[in-house]
């Protein structure tokens, strides 16, 4: 139903519109996902065990769908193991201008510029205190746009020590394209020192929680044998691959469409293989010495498949999910049943 009858609907919209409309209507009609939505496959043999953590499948929500941790619950009810809310800044902001969402339908993607728009740190402690323990729920935090380079570390302490008691696990998000003076970000010293600050205070607490570094497909090898490095020198829990691409080879949709939309990260199918090569690499080349979530083009069980096979322990949905729509979560899942 939802790819005959509500994506045509929802595609007929603004991007951003169509975001914010099936969110009121998750939010407020949610019961009715019950009725006119696939029922999510519960099954003890998909359950994972991955940093410590129970998921009770291994096919979770990526962030920037529930940027406010306004939804989580709803979304527990379609069938996903495990979301992550965010990106997370410490102060509320618009983000970037609008229009600043696109949708490439001939290439089963999106291009999206959102810059961390989010209601800020202190909204999201007030949403995930309604937390009713559905479900695992990661904490994606960042930067406001606005910081100072030297300030940078003091934004990720600040949401990592408000969001400690109320998420199940952390996401230090330093590679999205669409924030202000991101080089820093990108630099393996500065990575270093951030990681060794928040698990600093990480391990004071009385419960440590999981640690993770989400990083870009745009990575070339030296970049990546660094991160490899990185998280046997922090101790940090793993790794996710990948976020959205600033690449835009081989596309079907025409350049000057791509030159009117202009710069972005890009997502969904035009994405999938690079992901999986990262992941791939990162697995094989560690001797898969930490956890890897897999995301980045997952549009079918077969791409989840995939994923996993190059050394993915967990999988996460984002333009994906728009395109196929929640029966997505259970074809992945009745896949891997029919594998075990």
């Amino acid at each position: 139903m939802y790819k005959s009858v509500i994506r045509p609907l929802l595609f007929k919209l603004d991007p951003e519109r169509a975001h914010h409309l099936i969110f009121s209507l998750l939010k407020h009609f949610g019961f009715l996902a019950k009725v006119f939505l696939p029922k999510p496959l519960e099954d003890q043999r998909l359950e994972r065990e991955v940093f410590g953590l129970r998921f009770k499948n291994p096919v979770g929500l990526a962030a920037g769908l529930d940027k406010n941790a306004v939804l989580y619950n709803e979304l527990a009810d379609l069938g996903f193991g495990f979301v992550e809310i965010g990106t997370v800044t410490p102060k509320g902001q618009a983000g970037n201008p609008k229009k600043r969402l696109f949708r490439l339908l001939d290439d089963e993607g999106i291009i999206n510029r959102m810059g961390f728009n989010n209601d800020g740190v202190e909204a999201a402690v007030l949403q995930l205190k309604k937390n009713k323990r559905k479900i695992i729920i990661g904490g994606n935090i960042g930067k406001n746009t606005a910081t100072a380079p030297e300030d940078y570390t003091q934004d990720y302490v600040l949401c990592f020590e408000a969001l400690h008691p109320l998420v199940d696990y952390f996401v230090l998000n330093v590679s999205c394209p669409n924030v202000s003076s991101h080089a820093k970000l990108e630099d393996a010293d500065y990575l270093k020192e951030l990681i060794d600050e928040v698990q600093k205070i990480n391990r004071k607490k009385e419960k440590p929680k999981p640690v993770l570094l989400k990083i870009a497909p745009d990575l070339n090898t030296r970049q990546l044998d660094d991160i490899i490095d990185l998280v046997k020198e922090t101790g940090i829990d793993g790794v996710i691959a990948t976020n959205t691409s600033v690449n835009r080879a081989g596309l079907k949709t025409s350049s000057e469409r791509l030159s009117a939309i202009g710069n972005g990260g890009l997502s969904g199918k035009p994405i999938r293989e690079r992901s999986t090569e990262v992941i791939r690499y990162l697995s094989e080349k560690s001797d898969r010495a930490f956890p890897i979530i897999g995301v980045g083009g997952i549009h079918s069980a077969a791409d989840a498949m995939e994923k996993f096979e190059a050394g993915a322990c967990l999988v996460q949905l984002y333009t994906g999910f728009i395109y196929e729509g929640p029966q997505l979560i259970r074809e992945i899942n009745e896949r891997l049943l029919e594998s075990t």
